[in-house]
């Protein structure tokens, strides 16, 4: 396994983990329940403690697919800095939903209010990392690129090796 992979198997848990924690917390608001809120809560804080790896393996990453035939420096550059800013966006969600978790044992009022707050900046985060790994996909995904033309696809010529 090398730094690249590991880098893309890391990714996937924040991303898929923002969309599940959402939902979550979304349904423990309106189901009232504290016990669900606290729970996604928690899961808040281990997607921001998840993303820490995730974002720190991208360097490495970054070196070993430098150079490499058919992977645009401009499509790694935007993926690197979009995974900046959703970084400290998730960084900062995680530490609020740690205050909020806190908080919410002596004042209901604040902690309600932090809560939505919570799962807004949970949202927002999401966002950003569905951006960073839509970035991220492009650098050796062209068929997701909006510029499509530059793709080539194998020819086949007539009577060689023909598989229907």
């Amino acid at each position: 396994m090398n730094p690249a992979h590991l880098h893309l198997m890391l990714n996937h848990i924040p991303l898929v983990g923002i969309g599940f924690v959402v939902l979550l917390l979304t349904i423990a608001l309106f189901r009232r329940s504290n016990e669900l809120v606290n729970i996604s809560l928690i899961f808040v804080i281990f997607v921001a403690l998840w993303a820490i790896p995730a974002h720190q393996t991208g360097e490495s990453a970054e070196e070993l697919v430098e150079g490499l035939p058919g992977i645009s420096e401009q499509l790694v550059e935007a993926h690197d800095e979009s995974a900046d800013i959703a970084f400290i966006f998730i960084e900062a969600v995680g530490v609020l939903a740690l205050i909020t978790l806190v908080l919410r044992r002596y004042h209901a009022k604040l902690g309600n209010v932090l809560t939505i707050l919570t799962l807004l900046g949970l949202i927002v985060s999401g966002g950003l990392i569905a951006w960073t790994a839509n970035q991220g996909g492009k650098i050796n995904h062209p068929e997701i690129r909006s510029d499509t033309s530059m793709i080539s696809f194998p020819s086949y010529k007539s009577g060689e090796d023909d598989h229907d």
